[in-house]
């Protein structure tokens, strides 16, 4: 007998990715153009795809799907330091924001030890992709 998954299955039509298909990395960006979003999401033929990697939440109604980015609950890259998450609710998506402590964070990273842990903090307590210096 084969063993039942304990995971719901996901809505029909709805496809996640961390990126792009087949791509672990590449991902547009939130002012990509319909067409983009399109051309790099069309081949899941869902009604909507989700995908994370940018950590700039968003969601776009394309005329044949809707495309969202979740954001991140830390390591915010849109000058927003919150975090942030993707809820749905049937064909229902929007994107909720949290505040939380991101200094303590910042601190508590510093004193961990991390390799670039002065370049993540930098980035955290900005809200935004900072270069390494």
């Amino acid at each position: 007998m084969a063993a039942k998954s304990s995971f719901p299955l996901l809505p029909r039509g709805l496809h996640l990715v961390h990126a792009s298909p087949g791509d672990l990395w590449r991902a547009p960006l939130p002012n990509a153009s319909d067409d983009e979003l399109g051309n790099t999401y069309n081949s899941l033929e869902a009604r909507v795809a989700v995908y994370g990697h940018i950590h700039c939440p968003f969601i776009r109604r394309l005329p044949r799907m809707t495309v969202a980015n979740t954001g991140s609950v830390s390591q915010s890259y849109d000058g927003d330091t919150r975090a942030s998450y993707l809820v749905m609710d049937g064909e229902e998506l929007t994107i909720r924001r949290v505040a939380y402590d991101v200094q303590s964070e910042a601190e508590e990273l510093l004193r961990s030890g991390l390799p670039h842990a002065s370049w993540v903090a930098r980035t955290l307590l900005a809200g935004k992709y900072c270069p390494p210096e």
